[in-house]
């Protein structure tokens, strides 16, 4: 275990990495970037291998014949196995690259799911999804008439297990849940989901948008038929996700998406496909940005990841500890497994005006319903305000929101 300076060290190098940290605010103040749920920043070496593609490398890939697309080519299939080998997957040559986690989730929505289902059949989500897990669902719930079931939480905002169990049976047909809850930060036990559903003969798909960036994450042992992740949520540029599915599942998908780069043959009276992943990776991809998030996953890799978990739980249990001290603020979401995110309502603020001050002190939260207005109507409010912190925060940052908080009761009282 190491000591207190050699800890303040190894912070200081982090903070150090993420140039963005040294910056100020609007304001004037130091920037206190509590805002990592919804993107989060991204360390030098990321920004150069951004800059370098495009400097040294930059050709499209997989058509070209000239030996620049060949590099090109070279280093974003590199990163295609880089980015399966950090989620645990056993077969890095299939790991789909999208646009973001987003498309991935409608892929597997519209790309398997679609032809398969039929009125009748039933998938289950939870009450603390993201949008982005629960619409497409929805839709295609009243296309083909598919019911769809939620389940509950504990009053600390873990799952109801129990309730689960009674949710599943013979038609059952998808459970798809976060792995990380990106409002209350609840790390939902998606092995032990994943091994119900599967028991009751229905696939899991996950969202580890949040989970990728905050804690390890192995596909294998969780052993889910379907995982999708974000670039920018895990320290890299936007505009790529991932879709981890096993092989068979993948074979037995049709794309989502066609035009270029998906085709086998094309004639004026049909046109055949390439096997996965190319099937459904329509168009240019984002290349460089594919590559950095690779080179992303290789920083987080290198870190003494071990001490960053642990940090991150003191910052937790420091934050939770602090707004505990504002009798008129309430944290939702307090489970034994969480990440360092707290959503909290103010009796007196409305969270856009705490959001707002809190800005004119140099510290970013975010307000409003974080894409999960399911969640904040199940918890009876209309909105939060959001505090999501990163390895590469400290105490100094804490200290600053609840400064900040105090300045915004000054201010209402």
């Amino acid at each position: 275990m190491m000591n207190s300076h050699e800890h303040e060290a190894l912070l200081a190098q982090w903070r150090a990495d993420f140039p963005i940290l040294s910056e100020r605010a609007a304001c004037g103040q130091p920037l206190v970037y509590l805002d990592s749920a919804a993107t989060s920043q991204k360390p030098q070496v990321v920004l150069d291998t951004l800059l370098q593609f495009y400097a040294t490398q930059n050709a499209n890939v997989h058509r070209g014949v000239y030996a620049l697309s060949e590099r090109a080519t070279q280093a974003y299939e590199d990163s295609r196995a880089r980015l399966a080998r950090f989620i645990g997957s056993q077969y890095p040559d299939v790991l789909v690259l999208t646009h973001g986690a987003t498309e991935s989730v409608n892929l597997v929505a519209h790309g398997y799911f679609a032809p398969r289902l039929q009125a009748g059949d039933e998938i289950i989500l939870t009450v603390m999804e993201h949008h982005a897990n629960i619409v497409p669902w929805q839709m295609l719930a009243e296309q083909l008439q598919l019911r769809v079931h939620y389940v509950p939480l504990h009053h600390d905002g873990s799952l109801d297990m129990a309730a689960y169990a009674d949710l599943l049976n013979a038609n059952t047909r998808l459970v798809a849940v976060t792995h990380v809850s990106n409002v209350l930060g609840t790390i939902n036990p998606v092995a032990e989901i994943t091994k119900m559903a599967h028991a009751a003969g229905a696939l899991v798909l996950i969202d580890g948008a949040q989970a990728c960036p905050q804690i390890p994450v192995d596909v294998t042992a969780i052993d889910c038929d379907f995982y999708v992740a974000s670039s920018h949520k895990c320290y890299a540029p936007s505009g790529v996700g991932l879709l981890y599915a096993r092989p068979t599942l993948l074979d037995a998908m049709q794309p989502y998406q066609t035009g270029g780069s998906v085709i086998e043959t094309v004639t004026l009276e049909k046109t055949t496909f390439l096997p996965p992943p190319m099937r459904f990776e329509a168009g240019t991809p984002a290349i460089a940005e594919a590559i950095a998030w690779a080179k992303a996953c290789d920083y987080l890799s290198s870190i003494d990841f071990t001490a960053a978990l642990a940090h991150k739980q003191q910052l937790l249990s420091d934050l939770h500890a602090g707004l505990a001290e504002f009798k008129q603020i309430r944290v939702h979401g307090q489970a034994d497994a969480k990440v360092p995110i707290a959503a909290f309502t103010h009796t007196a603020i409305h969270p856009h005006d705490m959001a707002t001050i809190l800005d004119s002190e140099g510290v970013a939260v975010r307000a409003g319903h974080h894409c999960a207005m399911p969640l904040h109507h199940y918890l009876g409010i209309s909105a939060s305000t959001r505090a999501s912190l990163a390895f590469y925060n400290d105490q100094s940052d804490i200290q600053a929101l609840l400064r900040a908080i105090a300045k915004a009761e000054a201010i209402f009282s």
